[in-house]
């Protein structure tokens, strides 16, 4: 079970650089800001008890979603999914003290992941 933990553990790692990499530093919006917080305070305890099983289903579902030229996510839809990936992170970290920093980075990461970037992202998919 540790060894599929730190396989997921690196997945997200994998995928948090390649997304940083082509991210644009740009800030979170105010409003952006405030439903984050909003979904992450309501969702926490939740997420904080899933399964790796649990967290496999949201995280591939998002990507699946994501990834499909018929399907644009709403804002909060988007959100959702991002802040709970990022909420799991604290997760991660209390059950594996030494991958603490990583889990701190990818809980950024995913914190800082931008709708307005998604819908450019949803754009190009049609192009």
């Amino acid at each position: 079970m540790r060894s599929l933990s730190q396989f997921i553990l690196f997945v997200i790692f994998i995928f948090s650089i390649n997304n940083a990499a082509c991210a644009q530093t740009k800030q979170l919006s105010t409003e952006d800001q405030l439903l984050q917080d909003s979904i992450y305070n309501s969702n926490k305890k939740k997420i904080l008890n899933f399964s790796m099983k649990e967290f496999d289903t949201l995280f591939f579902e998002f990507f699946n979603r994501k990834n499909d030229p018929n399907i644009t996510l709403t804002k909060t839809q988007f959100y959702n999914y991002t802040v709970q990936i990022a909420a799991f992170s604290d997760r991660l970290a209390k059950l594996y003290p030494d991958q603490k920093d990583v889990a701190a980075q990818n809980k950024e990461h995913w914190l800082s992941e931008r709708y307005e970037d998604y819908l450019k992202y949803k754009d190009s998919q049609k192009k």
